[in-house]
This record gives C-alpha cells, structure tokens and sequence, in this order.
C-alpha cells in the first residue's frame, strides 16, 4: 500500500481484539498501531500474546484521540451509522479504496471504538470522514477484531500501484487544523464578534468547515494570516463616537 495507514484503537479492553487487531494489520502490511486510554491489563496481556509481537511492542499510547490524530491529515471514524447525527461524509468499506483515490496524501488513520460502546458522538466528530462496513438490519454491527481484519483485507485486496508523482499541495494535519480552529477562536473573542454560539459551537462549525475543504497547509496558512491581517486592520481604523 503506497498512502501509510495507522489503525487507531479508542478504549480497547479485551487483549484478543487487540491481538487479533495486530496480527490482521502483520498479514495484510500494516505496521502502525496507536491505542487510545487501553485497558492496561488487556494491553500487557495482548503485548506478550503470540503472534505480531513486534507491532504490539511498537505499538504507541496515547491519552486521548486528539493526540493520537495529530500527525493525520485524513482520518475515518468506523461506526455502525445507529443513532448517529453525522456532519462528514460517509464512505462504505467496499468503496473506500476508490474513495481513497480522491483524497489529498498523507498518513490516514482508522479509527476503531471500545467492543462494547464503539466510538463516541464526540470521537465520530474528530475524524475527517464515517466508514460503514455493511452489514445485515438484524445485526448491524460487527465485533472489534473482525472490523479491522475486514478493513485491512479490504485495502489490501483492493490497492493497486500507482505512478509516483509529487504532491502539489501537503493536506493539513488533524493538529495544524485544529491550531488554525483555536487562532481564529481567539480573534473572534478578542474582536468582540457576538453571535447566538458559544466558543465550543464555533469551533465546531469552523472545523467542520476546514476539513470538510480539505485545505492543504498553504491553505491554512493564508486563512490564518488573513484572518490576522483583517482583524489588525480593524484595530487600526478610527472608530465614529
């Protein structure tokens, strides 16, 4: 696979999923493995179960999803779509191969919930995009383990080679975002902008708008700046009493 992938696991609590989670990442060439405020013992017990050791013991711990996101430009909630307001696109996993196709380089991460919850409202509003693996209406969602073995075949089976060819623009990380999200956060407080959101709403509605746009970092940086440039502007001009 030429796009690197990280298979992010949120809350995991049972040491066969995660074991089972890193042997699927071994056979189908994944090697990036991020766990996020894991059971420890589960964790410890699934480091010395046999099978991919190595990708368990390199395996990173984060304390929250944030910080394991940072250094990802494109990200994909897993969810079973059940009861869940979405504000990204959606993409099924028979899809995700061509879908992937069309977005920006860079390193993605899958992101996986705890087997008995999944992810939360607040972990699917993180991630840039929702993958569904489609399943029967009787049985809507899948066990944690079998969800990253199927998501790995299917990239496996599915990716093709293609022509190396130089990035005309880098997409932005999760973590440049959400610095840009906080700046302009900032600027409207300090210019006194009053609207019927609260800050947390606001940059809701800016983070949404950011990644939904796939801005690259150049892009980013212009919106920032000018962000800077009009609200310096504004300072400067006199103001009628």
């Amino acid at each position: 696979m030429t796009r690197p992938f990280v298979v992010i696991l949120v809350r995991p609590r049972d040491p066969n999923n995660i074991g089972a989670a890193a042997r699927a990442m071994a056979n189908f060439g994944l090697s990036e493995l991020r766990l996020v405020d894991p059971f420890t013992v589960a964790f410890q017990d699934a480091v010395s179960a046999v099978g991919a050791q190595d990708i368990l013991k390199k395996a990173r711990i984060f304390d929250t999803l944030p910080q394991a996101l940072a250094d990802c430009p494109l990200s994909l909630a897993t969810s079973a779509l059940r009861n869940r307001r979405l504000n990204q696109n959606f993409v099924t996993l028979p899809h995700l191969p061509d879908w992937l196709q069309t977005q920006p380089e860079g390193k993605t991460a899958l992101v996986f919930g705890n087997e008995k919850t999944g992810l939360s409202n607040e972990d699917i509003e993180l991630c840039g995009a929702v993958l569904n693996i489609p399943t029967t209406a009787k049985q809507p969602s899948i066990n944690l383990a079998q969800a990253v073995i199927l998501t790995c075949y299917e990239l496996a089976r599915q990716s093709q080679p293609l022509p190396h060819k130089e990035p005309k623009n880098i997409k932005a990380t999760f973590a440049e975002t959400e610095r840009v999200v906080e700046e302009l956060e900032s600027l409207m407080q300090a210019s006194g902008f009053k609207y019927d959101y609260t800050p947390a709403q606001r940059k809701e509605i800016m983070r949404i708008l950011l990644r939904k746009s796939n801005f690259s970092k150049n892009d980013l940086f212009f919106i920032k700046n000018f962000a800077f440039y009009v609200h310096g502007h504004l300072q400067e001009e006199p103001h009628d009493h």
